[in-house]
């Protein structure tokens, strides 16, 4: 068959999955933005229209409906955000399938090695025998005042005065949510709106990356040193007009610096000149980390939120993070969560508070963090001996360069270890990097060494032509 016939060929059958503008326009009954996409909703989820066929162009079925291309382009735009219809450019629309849920998709584990698998090194998650025990705890929390009251509390009066202390500044109002990640996404959810610019550290958490996608938002990367996000980086993307600077302020995923006084004041001023953008920070491993919370709220108190978890150092059953910052911004998040849980449980935010005031609790997270930093360090001292150097200052994971990201993981996967590729963590183009969680690691030596042959001899790994 001459590559003619073939081109021929591809045409009919475009053709034969085009649904026409006439076809289309004569199923639509309501011609505005809404009705066009309410009714192309019921037809994709009745399967009259299937995924793959490819729809009439915007200019075509706004002719045939006697409509403005914008009024077509409207419905298309709701139904590209529902994930119903793809548009592949030049190539028009197709339908992709029924109103699809955003999934996490740097966040969500890639692949599954079964029983193979004999160390996981993928998910930072503290370990349970370091945890302090909840018993206690909860039965303190459950003599909460006012427990099986409907009545919405934002924080309880024995949390907050448990969390006041350590934080970084005073701020205007506090609320406890559900976990970190909650809080990040509650807080992007009623501060953003689609087609914002939220400037965000590079490299940084998968899951705030997925959150930001979710939101629909434009990310403009700042670049990051040993001391965190760099003034001169974030003045760049400050000419962007960003709405949110999102980033973490110790023991950062995935490099592990932590802010020093110093930087937060030169990142104060940079974002003095930016009067429209709200600073949010997510600390989050909270009294993990091995040094004070440091904060751009200092300086900025009236456009710094803060987010911080408990879960990595009293257990991720809790789900518990508290937000403090400005009486709007704050404000905003307590009526969203209206429409969900309401509140966070009492008996919870007073186990958490307990914990907090416990010195046995207390004295169970720093001997935690100790043990972490062993495991961190211990593991980053063997691969710099291999010639891999990592620089991790805190936190529960380990940023080690490799030659090939893909042939690293391959050549972990055949030895039944995980990590994080580290495309993941990325907005823009970085060096090759693989995340390596080190909070489970075992402490003996021998355990060690045998961990480091493995992941430096990955890290050496190239794909052959």
């Amino acid at each position: 068959m001459t590559e003619t016939q073939d081109a021929s060929g591809e045409q009919e059958a475009a053709g034969r999955d085009r649904l026409s503008a006439e076809a289309l326009a004569g199923r639509l009954n309501d011609c505005s933005a809404r009705g066009i996409a309410g009714a192309m909703t019921d037809l994709i989820r009745a399967g009259e229209l299937t995924p793959g066929l490819a729809l009439p162009t915007v200019r075509a079925l706004a002719a045939r409906l006697g409509v403005s291309p914008g009024t077509v382009a409207d419905a298309w735009s709701v139904l590209r955000k529902h994930r119903m219809i793809t548009t592949l450019g030049r190539r028009g629309s197709v339908v992709s399938g029924p109103p699809a849920v955003t999934h996490p998709v740097r966040y969500e584990r890639v692949g599954d090695l079964g029983d193979r698998l004999t160390q996981d090194l993928a998910i930072a998650a503290p370990d349970p025998a370091l945890l302090p025990p909840l018993e206690a705890a909860l039965l303190s929390g459950a003599r909460a005042p006012r427990l099986h009251h409907y009545s919405r509390i934002s924080v309880t009066p024995a949390l907050l005065e448990a969390v006041q202390p350590s934080w970084p500044f005073p701020p205007e109002a506090w609320l406890a949510v559900g976990g970190g990640f909650e809080g990040v996404h509650l807080l992007c959810q009623s501060l953003l709106v689609p087609g914002d610019r939220v400037a965000v550290e590079d490299p940084t958490a998968p899951r705030l990356l997925d959150i930001l996608d979710a939101q629909e938002v434009r990310t403009v990367p700042v670049a990051c040193d040993s001391e965190g996000p760099l003034p001169h980086s974030l003045e760049q993307a400050l000419t962007d007009r960003p709405a949110l600077f999102l980033y973490q302020p110790r023991a950062q995923t995935p490099r592990g610096w932590s802010l020093t006084t110093e930087r937060a004041a030169a990142l104060a001023a940079a974002l003095e000149t930016s009067p429209n953008t709200v600073a949010l920070e997510d600390d989050g491993i909270g009294p993990l980390a091995r040094h004070p919370a440091v904060s751009v709220g200092t300086h900025l108190p009236e456009r710094t939120v803060v987010v911080r978890s408990y879960s990595k150092a009293y257990g991720p059953d809790l789900r518990l993070a508290v937000v403090g910052g400005p009486q709007g911004v704050v404000e905003r998040v307590r009526v969203l969560r209206t429409y969900g849980t309401g509140w966070t449980s009492r008996i919870l935010q007073d186990a958490l508070a307990h914990l907090l005031r416990d010195p046995s609790a207390g004295e169970r997270v720093t001997e935690a963090a100790h043990r972490y930093a062993l495991r961190r360090t211990g593991l980053a001292e063997r691969l710099a001996a291999h010639g891999v150097p990592t620089d991790n200052k805190d936190g529960l994971q380990l940023w080690m360069p490799v030659a090939d990201e893909t042939s690293t993981l391959v050549t972990l996967a055949a030895r039944g270890i995980t990590v994080s590729p580290g495309s993941r963590f990325c907005v823009g183009p970085q060096p090759a990097h693989v995340r390596v969680a080190t909070a489970r690691l075992p402490e003996d030596a021998a355990a060690l060494d045998a961990t480091a042959d493995l992941l430096a001899l990955a890290a050496r790994a190239v794909r052959t032509p």
